[in-house]
């Protein structure tokens, strides 16, 4: 296989893998570390390397979840609350190995469009998830719950410019997942020749 097959492979296998479909078992620090390595290696403008993770792991994954949903309790109008997403948040990671939270922290080259900052961290994401699905590590890159409101931004001590790009649930799981694209690429190519 080339390079390019087994790039492709990687990319093509990619999937989105729920909470519950985790099975508990232990992702070595090892490889949380190369992922995060891997992070490293997403292109920037500039050199800003604006992006930022917080790992949990062990008993802190859970305690995150229980943070997370006490935030939602405490931020959330009542008449917008609800038990069962409070109960889904404290449980989300009960079978994941490992939580990041990945975070685009802008670069310091304010004449760096903010959008290139978010782009050049959704990259370092990407680069995340493309080595646990070479690993066999199952990923789930998650917005939900807290994921985009100022109280987790508060929680997590960010800057004003600092921007939350989701929750990432690393684990294994026992269940394969087969992914579909609903418009064919060459729907969304213009060629000018």
């Amino acid at each position: 296989m080339n390079d390019f097959s087994a790039i492709q492979h990687i990319i093509q296998t990619r999937r989105t893998t729920k909470p519950h479909l985790i099975n508990g078992k232990q992702i070595p620090e090892d490889q949380v570390k190369e992922l995060l390595h891997l992070a490293n290696w997403a292109p920037t403008h500039g050199l800003t390397e604006p992006w930022h993770f917080v790992v949990y792991a062990e008993e802190k994954v859970k305690e995150f979840c229980r943070q997370h949903a006490d935030l939602y309790q405490q931020h959330i109008p009542a008449e917008k609350f609800t038990a069962d997403k409070y109960e889904k948040l404290l449980h989300m990671g009960d079978m994941a190995s490992h939580v990041i939270i990945a975070i685009m922290q802008r670069g310091n080259l304010p004449n760096i469009p903010v959008l290139e900052e978010i782009a050049a961290a959704a990259c370092a994401v990407q680069n995340i998830l493309l080595g646990a699905t070479a690993l066999d590590i199952s990923s789930y890159w998650g917005s939900g719950g807290m994921a985009y409101h100022p109280a987790m931004k508060t929680f997590l001590k960010l800057q004003a410019e600092d921007l939350v790009l989701g929750i990432i649930y690393l684990g294994y799981s026992d269940k394969t997942l087969t992914g579909r694209r609903n418009t064919p690429i060459h729907a969304k190519i213009t060629f000018i020749n």
